[in-house]
Parts: C-alpha cells; structure tokens; sequence
C-alpha cells in the first residue's frame, strides 16, 4: 500500500504551470497486445489499465507513467505512429491560434478527464497534439523517465519555429514560458533550462528540403543503444540508422522512434 499523502490542490501540477513544452507522448497502435510485448523487450516497460478503456494502455518506467498506448489505429483508421503531446492553458485558444497560423486539426478538443486533448498538424502536416489540464504524472517525474527530448524533422526550421511558437506560446512575457535558441542549424527549446525539443531541417539560411516529409521523432534514453537495437530486431522490429550515441528504431506496426544513450551530453 502507497502511504504517501494524496497531493493538494495546490500541488496539482497543471498545464497551467507548465505549458508551451512536452508533457506527454502517445503511440497509435493495430495490435495491442504485441505493441505491449515489443516495448516491454526493447524498453522494459510494464503496464496498467488506463480510464479510457480497454483499448487504452499506460507504460511504466520504474513505476512512473511514461507513454500512453491506444489500440485504436484501424478502428479509428489513423497512422501508426508516436504522437508528442505538448502542454497549454486553453486547448480552444492554442487550437484557434493553430488554424489560424495555416495547421489544421483532425481531433477536437475533446475531454479526457482530467483534461481536454486535441491532435493537430502544423502547416507542414507534422502531426502534434496540446493537452490542457492536471498531467498525468508529475512533470519533472515524466521528464526524467521518459524521453530525452522530441525533434522534429522539417523542411524550415526557422518557419516551423515561428509557428510553434506562436502556437504554444513559446518565448512570450508570461512567466514560466519555454525558451528559444538557434544553436547551429537547429532551433532548441528549453524549459527551466533543460532541452525537451529540437527542430532541424539542416543549415538555417539554406532553402528548404522538399524531400524532407515533416514529422516529430520521440527519443528515448536509454543506457544501451546497441542491446536496444538488437532487442528490438529480435522482435520484429528493424533498425533504421545507427550511430554510438543513437538509434532510429522502427516496431513491426511501423511506428519510428529513437533510442539515445542516457550518456550523451
């Protein structure tokens, strides 16, 4: 039994508290039980029920929720693929900002008590989602167990950054909002000084690369990149690129990931 006390209402971290960065990321699935199976090997995740349904399923890192899985890709007809969930204070404002910036929305908001989601696409057909409400589990808590950071992929960073960041508030007056650097030819996101995005799309003054198809990439930290990878083809899954420090990993639903040594600076 958790003796721990149940948390106030003041310390309830909300997206009003965090907001503009990662909170969450989610992968659509065909086949549950084998998307179970297969992470649970590459990632040694464990699993609980979720509120949602059967469908719906929450991994476990060291026991703190990590990722959320549905197994809702055929029924719902939608792509299999991870999903970066970022977090705001009103999931109709950021929605109103987004399609008035060129991105279009395939989902919502819609509620999810204890909070409303949406799934958008930026102007390039990067598919996003934007959380409002009470996180899941502790910001800081997720930010350390889970993934390292997300990237996205895309033909114009500086672009894409612009639209982000209207979007998500990112670089505003309002305390606590994310900030903004160019480090090289990529766009860096940090909250509280940490990174938790990247946007690349190559040299910055370079034009853009229309062979680029925009996407956001989940990396997770792990303290094995080459164990992952030969785990992850022993079942079924393939290895899409690999250095020391990294691997592009694909499950065998299709979903693409990273896996990113826990020793990278």
């Amino acid at each position: 039994m958790n003796d721990r006390p149940t948390p106030s209402a003041k310390e309830v971290v909300t997206t009003h508290s965090v907001f503009g960065a990662p909170c969450w990321v989610s992968l659509t699935s065909r086949d549950l039980p084998a998307t179970e199976a297969f992470y649970s090997a590459v990632l040694g995740w464990r699993w609980r029920s979720a509120k949602l349904g059967d469908k719906f399923r929450i991994a476990l890192a060291d026991g703190a929720p990590v990722a959320g899985i549905a197994g809702v890709a055929s029924m719902w007809q939608m792509a299999v693929a991870w999903t970066p969930y970022f977090a705001v204070a009103s999931a109709n404002e950021a929605v109103a900002r987004a399609q008035e910036r060129g991105g279009t929305t395939a989902v919502g908001p819609i509620s999810f008590p204890p909070g409303r989601a949406a799934l958008l696409a930026d102007r390039d057909g990067a598919t996003f989602g934007i959380w409002e409400g009470e996180l899941i589990t502790d910001w800081e808590t997720w930010r350390r167990a889970a993934p390292a950071f997300i990237r996205l992929h895309t033909r114009d960073a500086f672009d894409a950054a612009i639209f982000y960041g209207e979007v998500l508030e990112w670089a505003t007056t309002r305390p606590g909002c994310c900030e903004v650097h160019y480090e090289g030819d990529e766009v860096v996101l940090r909250s509280g000084g940490d990174v938790v995005a990247r946007i690349e799309s190559g040299a910055l003054e370079a034009a853009p690369d229309p062979t680029i198809r925009p996407h956001w990439q989940v990396h997770f930290a792990v303290e094995d990149v080459t164990a992952c990878a030969r785990t992850a083809e022993q079942h079924g899954g393939s290895v899409l690129g690999k250095t020391a420090d990294d691997a592009v990993l694909r499950d065998p639903d299709g979903a693409q990931f990273t896996v990113t040594s826990r020793r990278q600076p």
